[in-house]
């Protein structure tokens, strides 16, 4: 940025020195003085855009790339989990075919039971 300025400065200096031997420049040179320094504020303008841009998009991958992280890790979890579910629910098959029905509406009768006697004397 500062190069740019000490370019502009270089350049003013040059012409200047061109007028102060006499050599005027015509109106047109001082409306091109004009149309440069217009695109030399629209060229900074848009180089602190660019720039903000920038940082930006290097928010925003950062921000994905946690999120990629975070959900990578939800589906270990869930991987893990399921086996888990499957283990257990294999164990409640074995228990439950070696079982027989009767011991198993015997289970489920005494906590319905269970259930009914809490239920009613909180009530």
């Amino acid at each position: 940025m500062n190069t740019r300025r000490d370019v502009r400065g270089n350049r003013a200096a040059l012409f200047d020195e061109i007028e102060d031997g006499g050599i005027r420049a015509s109106s047109s040179y001082s409306s091109h003085e004009i149309d440069e320094q217009e695109n030399d504020r629209a060229m900074d303008g848009l180089q602190d855009r660019v720039l903000m841009l920038k940082r930006l998009t290097g928010d925003i991958h950062e921000e994905v790339e946690g999120h990629n992280r975070m959900l990578d890790r939800m589906g270990n979890d869930m991987d893990s989990s399921r086996g888990l579910l499957s283990g257990t629910m294999d164990k409640f098959k074995t228990v439950f075919e070696t079982k027989s029905s009767r011991r198993m509406f015997t289970l489920v009768a005494s906590f319905v039971v269970g259930f009914l006697v809490i239920y009613y004397l909180t009530r």
